[in-house]
């Protein structure tokens, strides 16, 4: 596993910001930036599930380990999706197992700086990587419009 650090410094008020990470309008526009089709499953509560699919059903499962509005929101992964089931018992579920995915905010005179924390498997790095400076971009724009 590797780990990515990237932030981003928007010129927007963090409830803003926290609306574009949390309402599915806005969720469905940024979560493009990763593939076509991605969408999340959850009610959005501390504790419980939340899957992420492509539109061809695969994906990552796991739980809302933390939720402070307009702070922080944080997702601990324990297994994947292949074609719409969940599973927690391969190997490559297993080595997921544990990783995480964090967003936090903090604003300073109006501006909002949204820093994301995303464990993933080395081989996935790079293109991950990419992906999140097109998501934070993204965000940031959408965080303007609301």
């Amino acid at each position: 596993m590797k780990t990515m650090h990237k932030s981003i410094e928007i010129t927007a008020p963090k409830d803003k910001v926290w609306a574009v990470l949390m309402e599915e309008t806005y969720i469905k526009d940024w979560y493009k930036s990763f593939g076509q089709g991605i969408t999340a499953e959850t009610d959005w509560i501390e504790g419980h599930r939340v899957t992420f699919t492509d539109g061809s059903n695969n994906g990552i499962t796991g739980i809302i380990a933390e939720k402070k509005p307009y702070e922080k929101l944080s997702f601990r992964f324990d297994g994947v999706v292949k074609n719409n089931v969940e599973d927690r018992e391969s190997d490559m579920a297993k080595a997921l197992n544990g990783s995480e995915e964090t967003y936090s905010l903090s604003e300073e005179n109006g501006n909002t700086w949204l820093s994301v924390t995303c464990d993933m498997p080395e081989s996935d790095y790079d293109t991950m990587s990419a992906a999140w400076e097109v998501a934070l971009q993204r965000i940031s724009e959408l965080a303007h419009a609301v």
